[in-house]
């Protein structure tokens, strides 16, 4: 499949879009080998990004009148910058749109949206195996902040820290 960017369109997600969302999860869980970590379900994706409080945004990339990729993302805060972010949870391209600019086209349009929205920055997370994916990033002008660790508490631990002084 050879397209042009300017068949690439770039659309928001509503709330009838859940089901595509979480397809596009699904596929994206299981080219990570984390299928088996998605609890996910249409009617959480409508509450939590539809509903009365909307935790994250969602774009789809289109192809004509065919999806082919998503990007869920949230806005973050700077206290360095003193201003808001853009902060890339999910970028997704189906396998046979890959290598066409897809990609590309999303990333460019959350830096447009990042700045229109007045944004210090844009960033996300990598799996450090995905050669691809990091090649492609540092093509972007991307740059890795190896200095940083992440950390994450889920699951019990998470309760467990949020009644450790509540008892």
């Amino acid at each position: 499949m050879n397209i042009g960017q300017s068949e690439i369109s770039i659309k928001f997600a509503t709330s009838e879009d859940c089901g595509l969302i979480l397809k596009f999860i699904r596929e994206l869980a299981e080219y990570e080998k984390l299928l088996d970590q998605v609890i996910a379900t249409e009617e959480m994706i409508r509450e939590k990004l539809f509903g009365n409080k909307q935790y994250a945004e969602v774009i789809f990339a289109y192809l004509g009148d065919k999806p082919v990729g998503f990007a869920l993302f949230f806005h973050n805060f700077s206290t360095f910058l003193g201003k808001p972010g853009i902060y890339l949870e999910d970028l997704y391209v189906i396998p046979k749109a890959r290598g066409n600019g897809v990609a590309n086209r999303i990333i460019s349009y959350l830096a447009e949206l990042a700045v229109k929205r007045d944004c210090g920055r844009l960033e996300w997370w990598c799996l450090d195996w995905n050669k691809k994916a990091i090649d492609f990033y540092l093509n972007l002008g991307a740059e890795a902040m190896d200095e940083w660790t992440v950390y994450r508490v889920t699951g019990k631990n998470l309760t467990d820290l949020a009644n450790k002084y509540h008892q």
